[in-house]
């Protein structure tokens, strides 16, 4: 009997082990997601050093000098590589061959698009040699933007004469281009990642552009505005959006809100030194819980369900940028559900990475080349990556050694 007793015994302790090691066995085999998205990051890294050009570029003919550019930020953002490395110089030396002596870095046409993702990419080498040439294209970047010291006129004529016009703070393609949501974006990243202070009177005129650009009627001036809290294209010319527009039942125009634009705009608002209590923020942020996905760039199904694809890996870089930049881990859909933006992303991109390293997309706003939408699949593995190591999931702890701290919304 005692026999049985003990043998009982010691089977219902070994049950009871099993059943408690189990759980922690099933996490331990779960992937990590950053040593996954490291992995992809060097993937990718391999894929676009094995067709760097033999000029030191990565651009292929008629392709613009950004293209370099947003490659070799994509390498040395995450700090492995610099200067040091040979090729690395060699694409800098290569880069550094456009710039004019006006400042601008770029070739012919672009000139705003150019410039600003070479300042971001020169920024980010982290090499004092390049100070200089970052000063003068900053200040060649300001001399674009569309304010009452703006030189010239555009190309109707357009002058902008006080903040009442709402072109103003904004940046367009060129010295007298109309201006946008996509050029201002790199336009902020540029002086944002040179450096520059909010309280910089080029934020300040952006910020009201950027304003301009939501759908927030409360804060925005323009006769389109509605109140979803995301934002369109552009407010100039009567306001523009990829996501078409449409018509209250009371007749008014409104244009629709769409995903990259919105993280475009959250972002910008950020580094113009907006806070987390800021309305136009907040408003941002419930657009973003409620449209949370990474299957598409959400709202461009709206205008053509075939538009749903287009700029997506655009879409994926800008949302991780602005993601890291508002410092918030978890997003919470409506339906009660919480994200990690994090995981998710490096599981979504891990996803679609090709057996070469490389990713591609649609071909609607280049995203066929796989040199570029390398790059920005790469830049977002590595802001998720700087974020994961700033706040790890609850299954996971980072050596504080290994945390870095980028300057994040407060």
């Amino acid at each position: 009997m005692n026999r049985r007793v003990a043998l009982l015994s010691v089977l219902l302790t070994s049950g009871a082990l099993i059943a408690a090691v189990l759980p922690a066995l099933a996490v331990a085999r779960q992937p990590d997601p950053l040593l996954e998205a490291e992995a992809a990051i060097e993937r990718g890294h391999a894929a676009l050093r094995a067709v760097q050009a033999p000029d030191g570029g990565w651009q292929r003919p008629g392709d613009p000098p950004a293209i370099t550019a947003i490659v070799l930020r994509a390498f040395v953002h995450g700090g492995k590589y610099d200067t040091s490395n040979d090729f690395i110089k060699k694409g800098y030396d290569q880069l550094l061959s456009y710039q004019l002596e006006n400042g601008g870095i770029y070739k012919d046409l672009l000139a705003n698009y150019n410039t600003a993702i070479a300042v971001s990419a020169l920024a980010a080498a982290d090499e004092p040699s390049f100070k200089p040439r970052i000063e003068k294209a900053v200040a060649y970047l300001k001399g674009l933007q569309w304010t009452e010291n703006t030189g010239g006129a555009g190309p109707k004529g357009e002058r902008v004469t006080d903040e009442k016009n709402p072109w103003y703070g904004g940046w367009g393609y060129g010295r007298h281009g109309r201006p946008d949501g996509s050029n201002m974006q790199l336009a902020l990243d540029a002086l944002h990642d040179a450096g520059l202070k909010p309280q910089d009177p080029a934020y300040q005129a952006a910020l009201k552009f950027v304003s301009r650009m939501q759908n927030q009627s409360e804060t925005n001036d323009q006769p389109w505005a509605g109140d979803d809290g995301g934002f369109v294209y552009t407010p100039a010319n009567n306001g523009e959006s990829f996501a078409g527009e449409t018509t209250t039942p009371d007749g008014e125009r409104r244009l629709r809100s769409y995903g990259s634009m919105t993280y475009a705009g959250l972002k910008s608002m950020i580094y113009a030194g907006l806070t987390k209590d800021d309305p136009r923020v907040k408003a941002a942020w419930n657009w973003i819980t409620r449209n949370w996905t990474l299957d598409e760039n959400p709202g461009m199904r709206l205008a053509d369900p075939g538009q749903a694809q287009h700029g997506l890996y655009y879409y994926y870089h800008t949302l991780a940028r602005a993601l890291n930049a508002y410092d918030q881990p978890s997003i919470t859909d409506p339906s009660g559900k919480q994200h990690d933006w994090r995981v998710e992303l490096i599981e979504k991109l891990t996803s679609l990475q090709q057996p070469d390293g490389t990713w591609v997309g649609d071909k609607r706003w280049m995203e066929d080349n796989p040199v570029l939408v390398t790059s920005y699949a790469v830049l977002a593995l590595q802001e998720a990556v700087e974020d994961l190591k700033q706040h790890p999931p609850a299954a996971q702890e980072v050596p504080k050694s290994k945390v870095q701290t980028p300057n994040k919304l407060q």
